[in-house]
């Protein structure tokens, strides 16, 4: 306090005596004797004193203080902003030459950094740290992978990553695992550990990762990105391209989030004439818990395929392969427990796939070019399946908008289905909610609803009103409601209208 107190005061005399000074040599001071040059030159003196006295001992700057990165970038690993930027550990941006060990090198360094406490247990937070690929264009000839597991809070950002052509044929450009991921989902190898060796007892290998903002072509060498038992891990704003396994592929773990994202094996914007031909996955998610959203997926043989429950997609536009030319939009492949809600999205000319539905959830979404919805039988259950409030859209082929596949065996556990409400417009309608009507003079009057109702032989509650102009008040019933047909009967011939509202998927108690 009282060397800052000292400072100060002798700051201020110094400020009063230049004052002074100013002010006798402008009122007294002979012109003969102290000219404006000279004058103007004891004034700069006297300033540049005072300021070197305030820069260095008022106000005194760490001893090992970096130069400014807006100026000079830190060399490796002393990088105290904790941004590791991959070209000055010598990645090339230009994508000429192999940047693979000097973006190992960068994310090794972002790993060994300092850690502020713990995520998840035995998760280490590595405190935001980033690695900026400083929007350059990186040659890569293996998977980058981080050097151990264990660690969270991390994001890798701003660049493209381009295959090698020697690259695996069977890896992933980033690979979030703890030992290589091959394409066929096993662990063929040991992982080849940096000199950290980090391990962790979490059961997640890591948390809060970011991808964001990259371009990863694979050059039709493997996948893009392997996602293995983490936690809250973000691919937003990605562009993956040329895979010819899968694009993005999350197993285990919990709450991957993929968002504002473009995918496709081939880049095309439709109508590529070589469609018929295109392979490969772009988000095989095995696993629960996850979210797609924005996401537009424009080539591969299966936009997403699902194995997992509790997954939600929302504003995901497929016209990754079309349904004429052998390509599924999205495939839900958990028969018996999907708990799966797609919404809002945009099936163009590619539909849904559903195995023994089991809580599924499919509404206020687009299918344009007869793309359609397919339920199918496994152990023959569909219970508590909503399809309702949709477009679709065809070309008036006879193509119905909710079909059965019922290769493997016949629905035989239908409970709370309900498909209703779907505006068509050049397709055949499908629903377990029908309405029709039936008019003449007789005693039996007969309403079919084979036409709509989408499965066989199944009706399991019925409201009809019949009304009649004649003079009579006969008594009339529901006499048979087999082969989706509605009988009604009265006891003598009277002029009537019948109406008939029948549901297939009325819960039962």
């Amino acid at each position: 306090m009282e060397a800052t107190m000292g400072r100060k005061a002798l700051l201020l005399f110094f400020s009063l005596a230049s004052f002074t000074f100013v002010h006798v040599c402008g009122a007294y001071s002979p012109v003969d004797q102290l000219s404006d040059r000279h004058y103007r030159e004891k004034i700069r003196k006297m300033q540049a004193f005072r300021a070197n006295f305030f820069r260095h001992d008022s106000v005194p700057l760490p001893p090992s203080a970096s130069p400014s990165p807006s100026y000079e970038r830190p060399p490796p690993g002393a990088q105290s902003a904790r941004v590791y930027h991959v070209t000055s550990y010598g990645a090339d941006p230009t994508g000429k030459s192999d940047s693979t060990v000097a973006l190992l090198r960068a994310i090794s360094d972002a790993v060994k950094g300092t850690t502020t406490g713990s995520l998840m247990k035995e998760i280490q937070n590595l405190g935001g740290a980033r690695i900026d690929l400083d929007g350059g264009n990186y040659l890569i000839s293996q998977s980058l992978r981080l050097p151990a597991t264990g660690v969270g809070n991390l994001m890798i950002h701003g660049g493209t990553l381009l295959a090698s052509d020697d690259f695996p044929a069977d890896r992933y450009l980033i690979d979030l695992s703890a030992s290589p991921t091959t394409t066929n989902e096993e662990n063929t190898e040991s992982p080849a550990m940096d000199e950290l060796e980090l391990s962790s007892t979490s059961s997640y290998y890591y948390e809060f990762i970011t991808l964001k903002d990259l371009m990863l072509d694979s050059n039709y060498r493997g996948g893009g990105i392997a996602v293995i038992n983490s936690l809250r891990t973000s691919i937003d704003n990605c562009y993956l391209a040329h895979f010819t396994t899968n694009g993005i592929l999350v197993r285990g773990g919990h709450e991957t989030y993929i968002r504002n994202s473009f995918l496709g094996q081939h880049i095309t914007a439709g109508g590529d004439p070589g469609e018929r031909n295109f392979s490969g996955t772009a988000i095989n998610i095995i696993g629960n818990d996850n979210a797609v959203t924005d996401v537009v997926i424009f080539s591969a043989a299966t936009g997403i395929i699902v194995s997992g429950q509790a997954n939600i997609f929302s504003g995901v536009h497929c016209y990754n392969k079309a349904t004429g030319f052998g390509g599924t939009g999205i495939y839900l492949k958990m028969p018996g427990l999907t708990q799966t809600r797609i919404v809002n999205s945009y099936l163009d000319y590619t539909g849904i796939v559903v195995e023994d539905p089991v809580q599924l959830h499919i509404s206020n979404s687009f299918f344009l070019g007869d793309a359609n919805i397919v339920l199918k039988s496994i152990k023959g259950v569909a219970n508590g399946v909503n399809i309702v409030d949709n477009m679709f859209s065809g070309h008036d082929t006879g193509v119905e908008i909710v079909q059965l596949d019922e290769s493997k065996g016949s629905f035989k556990d239908i409970q709370q289905v309900v498909i209703d409400r779907n505006n068509v417009n050049g397709m055949n309608k499908k629903a377990t909610v029908a309405r029709g009507s039936v008019k003449g003079t007789g005693n039996s009057w007969t309403v079919d609803f084979n036409k709509v109702l989408l499965f066989p032989n199944l009706i399991r509650h019925v409201q009809y009103s019949l009304s009649t102009a004649g003079s009579h008040f006969p008594n009339h019933a529901l006499r048979n409601v087999s082969g989706n047909r509605v009988e009604i009967q009265t006891d003598t011939d009277v002029p009537a209208d019948v109406f008939v509202m029948v549901d297939q998927g009325v819960a039962s108690l």
